[in-house]
Parts: C-alpha cells; sequence; structure tokens
C-alpha cells in the first residue's frame, strides 16, 4: 500500500509550553471507546479526576474543558495523562493531532492541520512542498470510483501548477484557480480532459468579475458557529492585508486537504470555493498571516458544521457566487 505525505510532513514536533496556541485550549476532546473505558478503570487521584471530567453525548465521550481548557492541562503546558502516564496513555485525538490522516484503502494520504501554530508555521513556511511516497505493509481494494479518484489526482496536480505560477499575481492566481475548477469539475463528470488555457480563462474571469464589497463574506462567517473572543473580534474589525506569495502556498494547502474528498460525492466545484473564499477571508481579515491563518483553521477547519455550511453555502449564498468572488480577486 502506497502512504502520501507532504515534504515537510515528518518535521512536525510539539513545542509544548513554547505554544502560543495551544490543542487543551477551548475544544472539548472527544476520547475514543478503549481510552475511555481505561480512564474510568485507573485508580488513585487521576483516575478519579478524569472520571470527573468524561461525559457521554450523542453515544460518544468528551473530556470537557474547564476554563477554557481541557483539565487535564498543567500550567507548564503538558498534559497530565501523558506525564503520568505515558503518550501510550493518550487518547486518539489527543495521540495524533494535528496529523491528519485520509485513508482511501489501497492508499493513505497523510498531513497536518493548519489550526496547529507550530503545524502551521511549517505549512506556510514551506512553499515548494511535494508530495513523498512510501511503501508501507497491508492495505485493501480501494472502496472508490477509480476512474474518478485517477482524474482527481491528476487535476490536482494541473492546479499545484496553476497555483505556483508566479508570472500570475496572486489575486489572479485565485482567480485562474476558480476557472479552473470549473474545468476539472467537467473532467471528473465525464468531459474529455484538455489542456488548461490561463489566458483565456483569466480573460473570462475578467468579463464575469462583479465589483463587490468583502462585508457579505465576513457576515456569512458572523452567523457560523464561534470558538473563541479573538475570531469574534477579527471579524467585527478586519484590517485587509496585502496579497502575499505566502497565499499560494496557502491555496495549496486547502487544495491537498480537500481535493480528492470530491471522489465521495462527485462534488469537486464546492470545495475549490472553499478554498477561494477561505483565502479571501483570511486576506480581509488581516493582522499576522500564520496567526489569522491558524485561527481561522482552528475555528472552521476543526468544526465539521462549519465547513459543510460553507461548502453548501457555496452554492446558496449569494455573497460566494462566481462573479463576486472573481470581483473581489479582480477588481
Amino acid at each position: 500500500m502506497k502512504l502520501i505525505k507532504p515534504s515537510y510532513f515528518d518535521t512536525f514536533r510539539c513545542i509544548a509550553s513554547a505554544c502560543p496556541d495551544s490543542c487543551c485550549k477551548e475544544w472539548d476532546v472527544l476520547v475514543d471507546p478503549d481510552k475511555a473505558a481505561y480512564y474510568r478503570s485507573l485508580t488513585g487521584e487521576l483516575g478519579d479526576r478524569l472520571r470527573q471530567v468524561l461525559t457521554e453525548e450523542d453515544g460518544h465521550t468528551f473530556m470537557l474543558i474547564e476554563n477554557r481548557r481541557c483539565p487535564m492541562w498543567r500550567t507548564d503546558g503538558l498534559c497530565r495523562i501523558q506525564a503520568e502516564l505515558g503518550e501510550d496513555a493518550l487518547c486518539k485525538t489527543c495521540r495524533e493531532f494535528p496529523r491528519l490522516t485520509h485513508n482511501y484503502g489501497d492508499f493513505v494520504e497523510l498531513g497536518l492541520e493548519l489550526s496547529c501554530p507550530e503545524a502551521a508555521r511549517i505549512i506556510l513556511d514551506t512553499p515548494a512542498p511535494y508530495f513523498v511516497t512510501e511503501e508501507i505493509p497491508g492495505g485493501e481494494e480501494g472502496e472508490y470510483d477509480a476512474e474518478a479518484m485517477t482524474v482527481l489526482i491528476r487535476t490536482r496536480e494541473v492546479m499545484h501548477a496553476i497555483l505556483s505560477d508566479n508570472s500570475y499575481s496572486v489575486p489572479e492566481t485565485l482567480a485562474l484557480a476558480l476557472m479552473y475548477g470549473y474545468q476539472a469539475q467537467s473532467e471528473l463528470d465525464g468531459a474529455d480532459e484538455v489542456p488548461f488555457d490561463p489566458v483565456c480563462a483569466l480573460e473570462e474571469a475578467r468579463h464575469f468579475a462583479l465589483p463587490c464589497a468583502i462585508e457579505p463574506v465576513l457576515d456569512f462567517f458572523k452567523d457560523l458557529e464561534i470558538l473563541t473572543d479573538d475570531w469574534s473580534d477579527l471579524l467585527i474589525s478586519p484590517q485587509i492585508a496585502s496579497w502575499t506569495e505566502q497565499y499560494r502556498t496557502l491555496a495549496r494547502y486547502f487544495t491537498d486537504r480537500y481535493w480528492l474528498q470530491a471522489v465521495s460525492d462527485y462534488d469537486l466545484i464546492s470545495r475549490v470555493k472553499l478554498m477561494i473564499i477561505s483565502c479571501l477571508t483570511i486576506h480581509a481579515l488581516g493582522g499576522d498571516f500564520l496567526s489569522t491563518a491558524q485561527l481561522y483553521s482552528k475555528e472552521i477547519e476543526n468544526s465539521t458544521e462549519n465547513v459543510e455550511t460553507i461548502l453548501d453555502g457555496a452554492y446558496t449564498c449569494e455573497a460566494f457566487t462566481d462573479n463576486r468572488l472573481l470581483g473581489l480577486l479582480l477588481q
């Protein structure tokens, strides 16, 4: 079986108490059944404390936060469970975060989550990432449409080339990405493969672009679930940033994370628009680029409900129509 991962994947190491944020803040931690049973079986003070903070909801076990932090978080930034019982005692969520795993059966693709500050630094400071492929034991027949996956892998490579072409400005590149998204969707739907023509695509994009304001986009995000006061403050008082080359890397991250997931429902264009909307929003909010991108991911990507709402909004929200998104990029 093939294991595919970005070139920077193995460089990640948790920086613990040096982290400017913490994965132990704000989130209720999902605890897998085996570890939940193990925690409840522990004796002594730690076992008593764990039984006190574990709760059941909709058939799942969570460790509820207290004072906006995981109750196992120590003042030195380390986890009490890991400190007293070792890393193997961590639940699956804490052991794996911020590592992402997409298992397609006959191949696995790994990644890092932008919501972790150290992972965000690694991702956004790697301007030309590439995939590394390894052979690992195991695997089974892929439970997906093989023809569709072939198209998605091929078109993602084309998107990589579009995003890395610095002969176009960053906003032009994102406009081209949106235009190519529709071509890739057509090929996923069965159309013949054709070369992408960026000159014609950009001319068409400029024709359709409708000058508009960013406020309706930010209003959409204000109606989503909000986790932190910092995010709310950014949405209320945005400070539009300059377009820098790091936005190409940011767009590459969103592409790599979501593109192949279209094999589940054949809906690629909503995921392309998710990438465009995310880049536009992070740009509009301003502040320190890395911090804003990390906070965006923490608020949006770590909420399945928020991501699904944006994917639906790609078709239903007036602020996310193609002409308005192109207008925000090209005006």
